[in-house]
């Protein structure tokens, strides 16, 4: 077993042991994947102003994220397929979490049902949800999810359409895998995978299957699928899943500064500003570089947090100190799940973790709720006036 000190070493082990379908999957963006670039290395751009002779003792990275408790400001995004990526690994992710003390964010298109992460993890975590065309299984995945516990509910907001993602095309991107001869031999040099895979009977969309009426196995589920995702959505929609949650209400990929007024009106209690990691349009800015000119915007009325291109502890401080109250983490999450299972999660965590404890130290800082833009250094970092 290599030696895993970075988000990249863990990442290069899941390139390893994951179905080049799955991989991919996670590990791509839409188009020329400009976008999915731009979030990495937005941040890498952004330069911190390190400190001497400050007192680093007794510092802490506990705050609070959609009105929970956190040990830090990190959340595990909503992915789909995170099962595909290691066998059982939502419920494996969601443990992982629990125990590192964040949040985890189950995906409607997760592999894992809502009850069977909830009878297998002892932590409420929260739900993420598309608008689709059913609105009665809409409303039965609420149910479902207030059944559960879930925490806080977190509605999509930019993926009505499916944005073109071409590795998924070339691959035959499905779950199960199809029975080509390419996948097949991918598959071959993929024993532990398909060891895990073997031994779990969660292998299909678990929140679906079954649950609709006309969709009882994958075959059936494709066409479905295509259906359902509804274009039309519009803010009076989102009023209308805040009226049945009644709970904690999350709006996931605000990318605009007018949106995400438009997003305070509904009486959210925090936005996601998210570009979907790059995987929908192509040639939108990066999400860090979108953040203060929202945060400027909306930010005394709406908790805001960040989801897109976190790879380190260094990009969760410079998140929060232009203004974010927390981030989510895809990628790097998924990288661990497909490296080493629910240990892999943990890793990713902790190296997270200690990356920040350690630069907001050498920034001269020792609580991450007093972290601001004083710790990055002046023109280095977007503001507003930059993103308009």
């Amino acid at each position: 077993m290599p030696v895993i000190t970075t988000i990249e070493d863990l990442r290069s082990l899941a390139r390893r042991r994951v179905p080049r379908m799955f991989f991919d999957y996670a590990d791509s963006g839409s188009w020329t994947e400009a976008t999915y670039r731009a979030n990495e290395a937005d941040f890498q751009a952004i330069k911190l102003r390190q400190r001497v002779a400050v007192n680093m003792e007794g510092r802490s990275l506990h705050t609070r994220m959609a009105g929970q408790d956190v040990a830090m400001p990190v959340a595990l995004a909503p992915t789909g397929l995170t099962g595909m990526q290691h066998a059982d690994g939502e419920i494996l992710a969601a443990r992982a979490a629990a125990s590192m003390g964040v949040p985890f964010t189950l995906s409607t298109m997760s592999i894992c049902s809502i009850e069977d992460v909830a009878a297998r993890t002892q932590s409420p975590f929260w739900f993420q949800l598309y608008m689709m065309r059913d609105r009665a299984f809409m409303e039965s995945l609420i149910e479902r999810a207030k059944a559960a516990r879930c925490s806080a509910l977190m509605l999509t907001l930019d993926l009505q359409i499916l944005g073109q993602r071409h590795k998924d095309l070339k691959n035959g991107l499905s779950a199960p895998p199809k029975p080509t001869l390419a996948n097949l031999l991918n598959l071959g040099s993929k024993p532990r995978w398909c060891w895990h895979m073997l031994h779990t009977q969660r292998r299909q969309f678990g929140n679906i299957v079954g649950h609709v009426k006309g969709v009882a196995d994958m075959s059936s589920l494709s066409g479905w699928i295509a259906q359902q995702f509804d274009p039309r959505l519009t803010w009076a929609d989102v009023e209308w899943i805040k009226q049945r949650w009644g709970g904690r209400l999350i709006l996931k990929g605000i990318l605009d500064e007018e949106d995400a007024r438009l997003a305070a009106d509904t009486g959210a209690d925090a936005i996601v500003v998210s570009n979907h990691g790059g995987r929908q349009l192509d040639g939108a800015p990066s999400s860090i570089h979108a953040l203060p000119g929202i945060v400027d915007a909306v930010g005394d009325r709406i908790e805001v947090l960040l989801d897109g291109g976190v790879r380190s502890g260094q990009d969760v401080l410079k998140a929060v100190a232009l203004g974010a109250k927390g981030t989510l983490i895809g990628r790097a999450f998924l990288y661990g799940l497909g490296a080493m299972g629910e240990e892999g999660v943990r890793t990713a965590l902790r190296i997270i973790q200690r990356e920040l404890d350690l630069t907001m130290a050498f920034c001269g800082r020792t609580d991450i709720c007093q972290v601001d833009r004083s710790v990055l250094l002046p023109g280095t970092y977007p503001t507003a006036a930059l993103y308009r």
